[in-house]
């Protein structure tokens, strides 16, 4: 009889897992797709160029064509030596993109399949910015970010809670390992309560929405964000930039975005 029991319990506890999981496929239906087939260059309905700016992350910033392509259904994303732009007083370009005020997204799952090929300096990029909120007060969400010739990526959570506040818990970001010479598959989720970060979708981290007396903990349940896709290079975290290793390519094969039912 125990043994019979055992049995009953375990055939029971695979049919609840099987139906759990089952229900969580079920959770989110694919929104918004972007896999750039077009020729000649991205959907301008979509995405803008990201312009120069103040930042490390984007001083190098440029609209010159040569810094991005589309190829074989892949948006090519470059960082170059400048050689060819004399009025450019910037020793590099580098080339990004983003769906600022143009495509918002809420709470679901996004995902991004991309090549990070490698150079000194080389510091690419996938995030997530409040499309109604200043910085750091919107929250900044780091689906992915690779140093130099690195096997690993890194994602982060920024707010003015860990920006300005200093706080250091709950623990704002992880890494996991990547194939530094293929195609790999970036994801967060945006929950009511959580981010949750993946990797080729094995999970590295949670930040979640905690009580505390603390503000901008997690603002992540209260605005839109858009979409920053960009290659850079330098800065005081990724070190000097090597002009022998350029021009530096990132190769985005499609991004997807799977949006929760309710």
């Amino acid at each position: 009889m125990k043994i019979f029991r055992l049995y009953v319990l375990a055939g029971g506890f695979l049919f609840c897992m099987a139906c759990s999981v089952q229900k969580q496929a079920q959770k989110t239906v694919l929104k918004w797709e972007e896999n750039f087939d077009q020729t000649g260059t991205f959907d301008i309905t979509r995405w803008s160029k990201i312009p120069r700016g103040t930042p490390e992350w984007q001083k190098y910033m440029s609209d010159f064509d040569s810094c991005y392509a589309m190829r074989d259904g892949r948006l090519i994303l470059r960082g170059i030596v400048n050689h060819s732009l004399p009025n450019d007083t910037a020793r590099y370009l580098t080339g990004g993109i983003y769906t600022k005020d143009k495509v918002a997204f809420g709470f679901g799952r996004l995902e991004i399949y991309a090549k990070l090929n490698g150079a000194r300096g080389a510091w690419p990029a996938f995030w997530l910015l409040s499309q109604d909120m200043k910085w750091p007060d919107g929250g900044e969400i780091d689906i992915m970010e690779r140093l130099n010739f690195d096997s690993i990526a890194y994602q982060t959570v920024h707010s003015h809670y860990t920006y300005n506040l200093k706080m250091k818990e709950p623990k704002q970001g992880a890494t996991g390992p990547i194939d530094p010479n293929g195609f790999n598959t970036y994801t967060v989720e945006l929950h009511r309560d959580s981010l949750v970060f993946f990797i080729n979708n094995k999970r590295t981290f949670s930040y979640p929405r905690i009580q505390t007396d603390r503000e901008g903990q997690f603002p992540f349940d209260q605005y839109k964000y858009y979409l920053l896709l960009d290659m850079q290079l330098g800065g005081s975290w990724v070190g000097e930039v090597d002009p022998a290793d350029l021009p530096v390519e990132m190769e985005i094969d499609w991004v997807r975005f799977y949006e929760f039912k309710e």
